[in-house]
């Protein structure tokens, strides 16, 4: 994992439960998982119009923002970043195609 989502994820664990006032982190977790996932859903959004406007310096800001609300919503879910990225090291090598597949998924045209 890299140096830098595991200091994100240290400091995210380290301000749940604290003051809202004194924390954005402590103020989504106050909010609860509903904002907390809006929020993901909001920067994802923005990621997309980035990367679709050809705007590389906006992407990467975007990129940022969308991987800090990520590893927020992680955390709410009690889910270690660890895990999503021996998802992704278990998946490594496979096709995208049987992937899906063995998930139980059919690939649309558009995948």
């Amino acid at each position: 994992m890299s140096d830098a989502l595991g200091r994100l994820e240290a400091t995210i664990l380290s301000r749940r439960g604290g003051d809202p006032d004194a924390s954005y982190v402590a103020r989504l977790f106050a909010k609860g998982t509903p904002k907390i996932a809006q929020k993901v859903g909001e920067e994802a959004v923005e990621t997309v119009i980035a990367a679709v406007a050809g705007d590389r310096d906006g992407l990467i800001g975007e990129a940022a923002d969308l991987l800090f609300h990520l590893a927020v919503l992680l955390a709410d879910a009690d889910v270690p970043i660890a895990a999503v990225m021996a998802e992704l090291d278990r998946r490594e090598g496979l096709s995208g195609l049987a992937e899906k597949a063995a998930r139980g998924e059919t690939p649309s045209n558009g995948d």
